[in-house]
């Protein structure tokens, strides 16, 4: 384990199927479609049609279905785009404009899509979650990622935007989930505690709160201050030096890896980028495989890293 194979993450998570490995969770964040071009033949997110692209991400996250445990997850981060009156930086939804084939890329921002009539959002992160659900993922959560600090736009008629979606999605409909490591504070003290430590029957609150069962709809246990983590994830947006600027946060990710894998557990991103999710899963004590196309990342994985005997393949 611990390794990035660089090339198409299809044919190297095939590749890894043969061999029997198994993660147990995946957690990634796929270019975005119609956002950028990275000069690399085989690039997802430069379909000519959403159809095209939500077809790519079913067969990606089939091979990820090949290498996860049967009580695998995945946590999968995906941003929407427009459909305007062509390419290019300066239109709607573009953010900055860099070298065609470097790490930061081309900048589209918004293109003209085949169907849909100019300043159409194209609803993608629900087009490719909706079409996992179809294919055989339990889709269990949306999650939505508010962004305090979102990238500023131009445009007059509409809001800014500032959130992003993350999809809970399992292969079984029990799986490994750790809701205690990622419980957060409670923010009203008081009146939960008396709502938590209040006798509940089987149809009462106490399902909410999952500290009581049908099998003991009497449970009374004492409120240590924490609450289940709710599906609104506030966190910051934080470039990384040397990257293209849609860098995962780390604390976003910290949470999908504490409740997705057991310590020494493997955790997968088959678009590993500069590698943040596999800093983050060596810094809390889990392994990680991933795959990256663009070459041009393995000296910032390194460097994140800090390993000089990882295997870079």
């Amino acid at each position: 384990m611990n390794k990035i194979e660089f090339g198409d993450c299809r044919k190297t998570m095939r590749k890894w199927k043969e061999q029997g490995i198994k993660a147990q969770t995946c957690v990634t964040s796929p270019p975005y479609y119609g956002l950028r071009d990275y000069g690399h033949n085989g690039q997802i997110g430069l379909e000519e049609s959403p159809e095209q692209y939500v077809a790519n991400m079913v067969e990606v996250f089939a091979c990820v279905w090949d290498v996860l445990e049967d009580d695998g997850t995945l946590w999968l981060n995906l941003g929407d785009s427009y459909s305007a009156g062509g390419r290019g930086g300066g239109q709607e939804g573009s953010i900055q404009q860099g070298n065609k084939g470097s790490i930061t890329g081309e900048v589209f921002g918004t293109w003209k899509v085949q169907g849909f009539r100019p300043k159409n959002l194209l609803g993608i992160p629900w087009r490719v979650a909706l079409a996992l659900q179809d294919w055989g993922w339990n889709l269990r959560q949306d999650i939505i990622w508010n962004k305090p600090n979102p990238m500023p736009e131009s445009v007059t008629d509409r809001c800014t935007k500032a959130h992003e979606y993350i999809f809970l999605l399992s292969k079984s409909q029990k799986y490994y989930y750790d809701h205690e490591s990622i419980k957060e504070e409670s923010v009203d003290f008081e009146g939960t505690k008396k709502r938590y430590e209040k006798n509940f029957n089987a149809f009462n609150g106490g399902l909410e709160t999952g500290a009581i069962s049908r099998d003991n709809p009497t449970a009374k246990l004492e409120f240590d201050g924490q609450r289940n983590k709710r599906s609104v994830w506030t966190v910051n947006t934080k470039p990384y030096a040397g990257a293209h600027f849609a860098v995962f946060p780390e604390e976003l990710i910290q949470p999908c890896i504490l409740a997705g894998a057991p310590v020494g557990g493997i955790v997968l991103d088959p678009f590993m980028g500069s590698g943040t999710t596999a800093q983050v899963a060596q810094d809390l004590g889990r392994q990680y495989l991933g795959c990256e196309l663009n070459p041009d990342y393995e000296p910032l994985q390194k460097k994140r890293l800090r390993q000089m005997s990882l295997e870079f393949v």
